[in-house]
């Protein structure tokens, strides 16, 4: 980063990480704390290529990341393991950032293709998700993702699945890992299944893929929202089309620093998004691995590109209406949100 939090006010990066948030773009195998890590291999006797907790993480390239995604993966084996994951992340979004609400990704079929039960993964992840809300006062939800890289058929496979095993916490559809290779044409049919059953539907695009990925999501696979959509830039008549439809993009910036290799945050894509009229709330993606969190995002990005108040109480807000809450909920939970950061006003920047 071209710039740290040590360049704002003590007072403003504290108003910054106080402020309550909605995460909507999260996936919570990345968000295992090293400690986890290295407690889950020991408990299930998976190799690690270190068990200091502070080399966990410590990767130089892409692939090197997706080879420990992959090794932390291995060691969430059992539903306690997925309770445990779940309850840490969300513990951890309301102590780093006042998280007050999430929708959390997860990849059922990186767990399914290594002999998990589909309802050892769900209910282990919402048995986390309620006993956090009990002891922090945090809400969440759950989104099952289809990995790009599986066939179209293990796509339909996995949301029927999903559906056999569907509980009310788990809400949406969504689609991560390497877009480029496999567009999201590829899984028309999967989101047909969901759509079908009533899951709210996003997916991940225009993040190494083209602006027309974003029209190819809204039209034929039928997404409400869209995570990441960097590449929207490229087109205009896409970015108008968003815009007057209000489409929410979840973006991510210290992820996309790292990985595309924008680590200007003044000058990220997400900075002319904004910019443009586009509706975008920040988000963690994969916290932990990539040494951030809810509270950091904010204090970095809003930070580093000194916006004010006004502008950041904005992008609060959207995190609010982007969520797929009842709009009873969201009424509810926007005046609690203004309320709390009118207090945050008058206590840090009167």
């Amino acid at each position: 980063m071209t710039t740290s939090s040590a360049d704002i006010s003590p007072n403003y990066e504290q108003y910054l990480r106080r402020l309550p948030k909605v995460e909507l773009h999260c996936h919570v195998e990345g968000t295992l704390r090293p400690a986890t890590v290295v407690e889950l291999a020991a408990k299930h006797d998976v190799a690690l290529p270190t068990t200091d907790v502070d080399e966990v993480y410590r990767y130089s390239t892409i692939y090197e990341f997706l080879e420990i995604y992959q090794r932390v993966n291995s060691t969430v084996v059992d539903r306690e393991d997925f309770a445990r994951i779940a309850y840490e992340t969300l513990e951890d979004g309301v102590k780093l950032g006042n998280l007050k609400y999430r929708e959390m990704f997860f990849n059922p079929t990186l767990h399914t293709a290594r002999g998990i039960p589909m309802a050892a993964v769900i209910d282990g992840l919402i048995d986390g998700a309620k006993a956090a809300e009990h002891d922090f006062g945090v809400r969440s939800a759950f989104i099952a993702d289809v990995y790009r890289q599986d066939p179209p058929e293990v796509a339909r496979q996995m949301v029927e699945e999903v559906l056999a095993h569907r509980r009310p916490e788990l809400i949406g559809l969504g689609m991560d890992a390497a877009e480029a290779p496999d567009p999201p044409e590829k899984f028309v049919e999967a989101y047909r299944v969901a759509k079908a059953a009533g899951l709210r539907l996003t997916s991940h695009c225009a993040e190494d893929g083209p602006a027309s990925n974003v029209t190819t999501c809204l039209d034929l696979l039928g997404c409400q929202r869209l995570d990441h959509g960097y590449h929207i830039l490229e087109d205009a008549s896409v970015v108008a089309r968003c815009r007057d439809e209000g489409i929410s993009f979840t973006v991510c910036p210290t992820s996309t620093a790292v990985v595309y290799g924008w680590p200007d945050l003044t000058t990220h894509p997400i900075t002319r998004m904004i910019d443009a009229g586009l509706q975008v709330m920040l988000n963690s993606d994969d916290p932990t691995m990539f040494h951030t969190d809810i509270g950091t995002e904010y204090v970095r990005f809003c930070g580093q590109n000194n916006y004010s108040p006004e502008l950041v109480r904005r992008l609060v807000l959207q995190g609010v209406e982007a969520s797929w809450l009842a709009d009873v909920e969201k009424a509810t939970m926007r005046r609690a949100f203004e309320a709390e950061i009118d207090e945050l006003d008058r206590e840090l920047l009167s």
